[in-house]
This record gives structure tokens, C-alpha cells and sequence, in this order.
């Protein structure tokens, strides 16, 4: 079974919301930088957010940072990605990572051990 497992994509229009949620199925994530990324298609993945055990949120884009709010409840052992006012080009497949130790940013995938198996995320106009 997957450490991380992502829930909550889906399709909305152009402007709508959606929460994707990353549950971990361990409670050794309780301690661990937890963070998001994405795929689009043509381009490199790339990070879209991260939270420290201590709640602190760093985003990849200021993009993002306006639009997009990330919380982490340890007693579901769960993030939660809510995304609002979403565009097109947000469209991609959303992954859910951790870390085992080291800072929560940069946000960059190989500073990563540990991934769910996405969830697709389709914002039309």
C-alpha cells in the first residue's frame, strides 16, 4: 500500500475550487515536511506548495500564494490543498510528497522520498 494517497481532484470551470486532500498512512509523517506538486502537460513538474511540521507554508509561485492555501491536520495524518479561482493552466496531475529530514524548501522534487500516486485536477474554460 502507498505511504500517501491523494483524494479530491476532479474537474471544475474556469474560476471554480476543489481541495485535494494527501492522507498518509503512517504516523511517522507527523514530523516530516509534507508538500504538492504538480504535472502539466509539455512542462517539468514542478512544486506548488510546501508546509513545515510546525504549520509554516511556503509556495512555489506567487501565482499560487494569492489563489491557493495549504493545512496540514496530523490527527488524520492529512494535508489539504485548497484551490481557488482556478485557471487552465493549472490543469495537471497533483502529487503529494514527503521528506524524511532537511528544510521544507526549496520545493524541489528530489529533495523528496516519499509520493503519492496523483490525483488529475482539469480546470476548463
Amino acid at each position: 500500500q502507498a505511504q500517501l494517497q491523494e483524494s479530491g481532484g476532479g474537474s471544475v470551470q474556469v474560476g471554480g475550487s476543489l481541495r485535494p486532500a494527501c492522507r498518509a498512512f503512517s504516523a511517522t509523517f507527523h514530523n516530516r515536511c509534507r508538500a504538492w506538486f504538480r504535472q502539466v502537460d509539455g512542462k517539468e513538474g514542478e512544486g506548488v506548495a510546501s508546509i513545515s511540521p510546525g504549520g509554516a507554508v511556503m509556495f512555489r509561485r506567487a501565482s499560487m500564494r494569492g489563489r491557493f492555501t495549504l493545512s496540514r491536520d496530523d490527527a488524520f495524518n492529512t494535508v489539504y490543498l485548497k484551490m481557488n479561482t482556478l485557471w487552465p493552466e493549472d490543469t495537471g496531475v497533483y502529487y503529494c510528497a514527503s521528506k524524511v529530514s532537511g528544510p521544507c524548501g526549496p520545493i524541489r522534487p528530489g529533495d523528496f522520498t516519499h509520493w503519492g500516486p496523483g490525483t488529475l485536477v482539469t480546470v476548463s474554460a
